[in-house]
């Protein structure tokens, strides 16, 4: 995840994701997946509304997801998909180690792994 190059930067990516991929809601985040037709690095992109608390706050939970995404990766690579990761106001005050199963569950109900 350090390499910013497979980040989704775009609103138009993030939009995509929303309209054409799966979405997997768990406890600490919301999981949108849209698998794609090549075998490049997944792609990951991450949103925190408003209502989650002001940017402060909003920046603390981007961080706490992107460190999520980067621990699961180094365990998992994932090839082929891009990656929407939602933060709700949950993942403030949840667990790291919650976060880190809410992830891996979300990832199998997307259908991204398997019983892996």
């Amino acid at each position: 995840m350090a390499d910013r190059s497979i980040r989704l930067k775009k609103r138009a990516e993030f939009l995509k994701v929303a309209a054409k991929g799966r979405k997997a809601p768990v406890s600490g985040m919301v999981l949108q997946a849209l698998h794609r037709d090549d075998a490049d690095s997944a792609r990951h992109g991450f949103t925190v509304t408003k209502k989650v608390g002001n940017s402060v706050v909003r920046s603390r939970v981007r961080r706490r997801l992107r460190e999520v995404v980067r621990q699961v990766g180094r365990e998992l690579p994932l090839c082929g998909v891009d990656l929407v990761v939602i933060g709700r106001s949950a993942t403030i005050n949840r667990k790291f180690s919650s976060l880190l199963a809410d992830y891996r569950k979300a990832l199998k109900k997307a259908g991204v792994m398997g019983d892996a």
